[in-house]
């Protein structure tokens, strides 16, 4: 992922420099309608993988409240998504399709970059559905006007995914872990029990663990403003919890997204931190293990403390070139803000729904037989509303990777803490031009 980062990065910066050279900002949609006035015409959709699937399961329902407008979902994948997606807006739109899928984090980049090249949804009627989403998901699609340049769709409130099996023979409640110095103390008892590790970490090259817990305190990388925020207390505090869980051999260090499912299929882990999306994954590649796995929420760092946070997401924008505004956004808003191709979504590829009118929804309250019989899309559900903002801004990717080297120099290197972060700080400061706090 490390790497993913850096070229996206890279073709972001030569994207940048190819729009100042062409002054070009993106065609002005013609849109179309049949003649009652209703979108018609034909949209192309991009996206990759289940969530190009869960555009696709859409189709029919939308085209029978939208009969005249055919739907083209292109399954691309994530990488040329992104590549073709800042090249094109750059160059004034040539090559994009109607409608694009965007990874959250992903959002504010685009939009600093190429602020004209995408549409304005808060122009085109999407502000009356503003109370469905939570104050997260509306964070990270909302300019500094208050104005939507994407439209939520799915969303990755997390949880501590948890072996049942394991924590039994340990003699472990997992009631009883409320902190994560409770965290830790129940890591000791399973691994001198089982033998078993408490946590995967690909140290080298994901903060995941660190960005959850900076969400959860109401921090990130960047403050409300913008500023560099990573030598702040909630980060000192969170690499604090890592380093204990480093020192005390409970950290598995995995290589990548393969390693973190390894660790998970293969029992060498007792839980894994991770967004909702993660429950599809244990269910898809651990099949037998049907019953020994459960959630609970993330510890507090203290006690009575939040204990919500995000972790992944994706949303819908429509390129300003597009030729068919009319139609892309009767897609966009029929996709994003109705209960029936939401609820598909997550019942065939289980992409977790940000519209909070789906968690009415049965569904939601059903036990899983997998995961212990318990309700637990219902406990994911009732993180969302508390999960705190995060302004991710244009220079996520550099901070991603500027963390996961600072996390290896404090696991690997031994370097203490506070310089750490404060090296990081200063780091960052250089690269963007932002002020550090």
């Amino acid at each position: 992922m490390k790497n993913w980062l850096k070229s996206f990065l890279l073709v972001g910066l030569v994207a940048g420099g190819l729009a100042a050279c062409s002054g070009e900002t993106g065609g002005e949609s013609s849109g179309e309608s049949g003649e009652s006035g209703d979108p018609s015409g034909e949209i192309t959709v991009w996206g990759w993988n289940v969530a190009a699937e869960s555009m696709e399961l859409a189709v029919d329902g939308f085209k029978e409240q939208y009969p005249d407008v055919e739907v083209n979902v292109e399954d691309i994948g994530r990488l040329d998504v992104y590549e073709k997606l800042t090249v094109g807006l750059a160059s004034g739109g040539n090559g994009l399709p109607d409608v694009v899928m965007v990874e959250s984090d992903r959002l504010a980049n685009y939009q600093n970059q190429f602020p004209d090249a995408i549409a304005n949804l808060s122009e085109l009627g999407y502000d009356e559905h503003a109370d469905n989403f939570g104050e997260y998901k509306k964070s990270v699609t909302q300019n500094e006007d208050g104005e939507f340049f994407a439209a939520p769709w799915d969303v990755g409130p997390a949880g501590v995914f948890y072996r049942t099996d394991i924590f039994e023979e340990a003699g472990v409640n997992p009631e009883d872990i409320k902190t994560w110095d409770d965290y830790i103390e129940a890591g000791k008892t399973i691994q001198e029990a089982t033998g078993t590790k408490m946590v995967p970490i690909d140290v080298a090259a994901d903060d995941a663990l660190y960005r959850m817990m900076l969400n959860q305190q109401g921090a990130f990388y960047f403050d409300e403003e913008g500023n560099i925020d990573v030598a702040s207390e909630e980060s000192q505090k969170a690499f604090d919890v890592i380093q204990r869980l480093h020192d005390e051999d409970l950290v598995l260090n995995n290589n990548g997204w393969d390693g973190v499912v390894s660790a998970t299929v293969n029992g060498e882990v007792a839980t894994v931190p991770f967004g909702v999306w993660y429950s599809g994954t244990i269910m898809d590649q651990a099949p037998d293990q049907s019953g020994n796995w459960d959630v609970f929420y993330l510890p507090a760092f203290e006690e009575g403390g939040n204990r919500a946070a995000n972790l992944g997401g994706s949303d819908l924008v429509i390129p300003s070139s597009t030729d068919n505004e009319s139609a892309a956004y009767a897609f966009v808003e029929y996709f994003t803000t109705e209960v029936d191709p939401q609820m598909k979504a997550l019942k065939e590829k289980g992409i977790f729904p940000s519209l909070e009118t789906t968690y009415e929804e049965d569904y939601f309250s059903q036990e899983s037989e997998f995961f212990n019989n318990q309700p637990v899309f219902q406990l994911f559900a009732d993180e969302v509303s508390d999960i705190p903002v995060a302004n991710y801004t244009a220079d996520y990717a550099r901070a991603f990777d500027t963390m996961s080297d600072t996390q290896a120099s404090i696991l690997l290197d031994g370097t203490p803490i506070e310089e750490a972060l404060q090296n990081a700080a200063d780091k960052l400061e250089s690269e963007t031009g932002r002020s550090a706090n």
